[in-house]
């Protein structure tokens, strides 16, 4: 229900928009599409990798490599797999629900998605760049971390440990 209420208000707005200005309404729909595009064939490349990890190792496999059992192992493991992971975050969510409803763990996960979002290995180059080497490092060894300290606290949140 909820989702058919931000539907209708979305909606609302637009029609608003478009009353008060139909140029602008017009070109940020446009800019809008063009931006879908872009992130579709991305965002499908991902689904269907994970798709096809999925359909290849079944929910018993997840849950013995990433699932509430593995304990920190499973931890430390999603956290080096989201650490040289390059997903950006309107994909590492649903991967990580779909992860979930498979039999990873919450801890396991909390890793994984901390240090898809935070440490940047594959950027880093693009980072040392900007920023220079030491810090650079420095903010990647602590958002790395920090993803212990989210597993940890996310374990203890969702009954984990």
């Amino acid at each position: 229900m909820g989702n058919y209420i931000l539907y209708a208000v979305t909606l609302i707005l637009l029609v608003i928009s478009f009353l008060k200005d139909e140029s602008k309404t017009k070109n940020a729909l446009k800019k809008a599409w063009k931006s879908f595009e872009n992130i579709l064939p991305e965002f499908l490349g991902v689904i269907m990798l994970v798709g096809i990890l999925l359909a290849v190792l079944n929910p018993q496999v997840i849950s013995a490599v990433i699932g509430a059992e593995s304990g920190w192992f499973g931890v430390i493991l999603a956290a080096l797999v989201g650490a040289v992971t390059l997903i950006p975050g309107f994909v590492a969510f649903p991967t990580a629900a779909m992860l979930l409803q498979n039999g990873a763990g919450y801890m396991q996960i909390g890793a994984f998605v901390s240090t898809l979002m935070m440490v940047g290995i594959v950027t880093a180059p693009v980072e040392i760049k900007y920023f220079g080497k030491k810090l650079t490092i420095a903010r990647n060894v602590l958002a790395f971390v920090f993803s212990f300290l989210v597993a940890y606290i996310i374990g203890k949140v969702a009954g984990g440990i």
